[in-house]
């Protein structure tokens, strides 16, 4: 699986299908996706959606954009997202997907990190790109996606993304919760891509797919490697037809999945949660889907799921940087379902499970998963670099392997067995939220003196993020409520504290850094204090 792709592009291997099933549905909008962004229901074909992008690739040309730049798409999870990529993807651009929920503080961060020579952004939505191309100092023109774009900025000095072959290029930039500063962009190439493509259409076991038409639907976000890297490119290797919702809506989302004649699914771990919870009915198993493929399910309900509802969800590891490069999922049986079993990595694929002294962990004991892709080249499939921080992508490569910062156990058999991140990150509905990240902005407010983040347990999330705040004066919840609104017209909905707590001092050690272990104890203590105010229900997605 590691030979080279027959296509040096993502656009090419995506022209390279259209031709060859020019008729066959490229994307579906179902209705309800359809009347939440104000956009036509429907399916898209291949021939229509290739001569949309080569339209949008000539329009991009004529205004001057071309080679080693980088355009910011803020999007959600429009059609127009996938037809503007492939069509910059063409003049050898580099795209940075934006997470819809960021806001300025953020915002501000990606611009003057990745420096684009445009940006194209949902029309509610341009003006926040406007502040942040002004606040960083890029000063980038920011155009909706219907719009004609913008002649390229004289004399401009943005990003100088390297130009190498082109399946070596850089085909997008997606930014990884950071776990000591701010988020880092992961470069990700063409192959990067191309692979993923590949790997997932050829994975077989209980996760086959066909060229015979299949038909993905997922409800997670375009601006995460999942969807942009599986779901999208595997669609594009066998031809078949990628219906992308909105968000997971748990009362519809088996309509949806029905009305789309959906073949396989992806999903994350607290869904399955929540569609448990609803009464059984005739119409559980009323649907063409074979298969889900996903991360994190309760392991105390994989097997009930799947007796209920007709399928076997497969559970894989991978993240970000690793990509296809490094991928280990439970696609065969016996998959031990209820053990939290991730499956065992293929034969392209070399891992270690190392113990805190150094040495490799024995059979059934713990330690820090480490990875890298067989044969000559250990990095094939990952993701290129960090861009602009060559140390932190030395250190993730120490000694040849990628390191993950995730604890796993193997056992006997080979099976390997997800127990913990080493990483301090929170894990928030599928999303990775850097503790630091959310303590540097709760800094930044007047009336907090010291701040630590960590980890709190919740039924429905997996976690929630929990404050601990040193503040001077008034102790009230009138007061914790009005940092949480403050946070949250700074930051993502998801990182904004779910709970907080005042606290006299932080765990700190002889060097003032903040005990995690220490931290961790006190917030399973304070979580069941009376004086922890409970700011869940403020943490709601913003209107544009």
């Amino acid at each position: 699986m590691s030979e080279t792709p027959p296509h040096d592009t993502v656009f090419a291997a995506f022209e390279a299908s259209a031709r060859r099933w020019p008729d066959r549905p490229f994307l579906t909008v179902l209705p309800e996706t359809a009347e939440i962004y104000g956009i036509p229901a429907g399916e898209i074909s291949y021939r229509v959606a290739l001569s949309e992008i080569e339209r949008l690739r000539e329009a991009y040309r004529a205004a001057g954009y071309g080679q080693g730049m980088r355009v910011m798409l803020l999007m959600e999870n429009r059609p127009a997202f996938f037809l503007h990529w492939f069509a910059l993807n063409a003049l050898g651009l580099s795209v940075v997907p934006v997470n819809p929920d960021l806001r300025s503080s953020e915002l501000e961060y990606m611009a003057s990190h990745s420096r684009p020579a445009l940006a194209v952004a949902i029309a509610t939505r341009v003006a926040d790109l406007e502040q942040a191309s002004q606040a960083s100092g890029v000063g980038f023109p920011v155009m909706t996606p219907e719009a004609r774009p913008p002649r390229l900025k004289d004399g401009f000095a943005g990003n100088a993304v390297g130009v190498e072959t082109p399946l070596r290029r850089e085909a997008a930039m997606l930014y990884t919760s950071g776990t000591t500063g701010k988020p880092k962009g992961c470069v990700l190439s063409n192959l990067y891509f191309l692979h993923s493509g590949r790997w997932y259409a050829r994975a077989g076991g209980l996760c086959a797919m066909t060229e015979d038409g299949e038909r993905m639907i997922t409800p997670l976000p375009i601006f995460h490697m999942n969807a942009m890297a599986y779901s999208l490119m595997a669609m594009v290797t066998v031809g078949g037809c990628l219906i992308a919702l909105d968000r997971f809506h748990p009362r519809t989302w088996w309509l949806s999945v029905r009305d789309s004649r959906a073949t396989c699914l992806h999903y994350l771990g607290v869904m399955p949660s929540m569609l448990m919870k609803a009464e059984p009915t005739p119409e559980d198993r009323d649907h063409s889907v074979r298969f889900g493929f996903g991360a994190g399910i309760d392991a105390k309900l994989h097997g009930p799921f799947e007796e209920r509802f007709g399928i076997p969800l497969v559970e894989g590891w991978a993240m970000t940087e690793t990509g296809a490069g490094a991928v280990i999922v439970a696609n065969g049986e016996p998959r031990k379902r209820g053990t939290n079993c991730l499956g065992r990595p293929g034969p392209d694929i070399e891992a270690r499970v190392v113990s805190e002294g150094g040495t490799d962990a024995a059979p059934g004991e713990p330690g820090e998963l480490l990875v890298r892709h067989a044969g000559d080249d250990p990095r094939f499939g990952f993701f290129s670099e960090y861009y602009a921080n060559e140390q932190a992508t030395t250190e993730a490569w120490q000694g040849g392997w990628f390191h993950t910062g995730d604890i796993v156990m193997r056992d006997a058999d080979g099976d390997f067995f997800f127990v913990d991140r080493k990483k301090n990150v929170i894990r928030r509905s599928g999303e990775n939220i850097a503790a630091v990240e959310v303590e540097s902005v709760l800094m930044q407010h007047p009336d907090i003196k010291a701040a630590a983040v960590a980890a709190a347990p919740d039924e429905m999330r997996g976690d929630e993020v929990f404050a601990c705040l040193v503040v001077d004066g008034e102790r009230s919840q009138a007061r914790a409520r009005a940092i949480a609104e403050w946070c949250l017209s700074r930051v993502a909905y998801y990182k904004v504290p779910g709970y907080i707590a005042f606290v006299d001092a932080l765990p700190l050690t002889s060097t003032q850094k903040i005990q995690r272990g220490e931290l961790k104890t006190l917030v399973v203590r304070l979580l069941d204090d009376p004086a922890t105010v409970d700011t869940r229900a403020m943490k709601k997605r913003q209107a544009a």
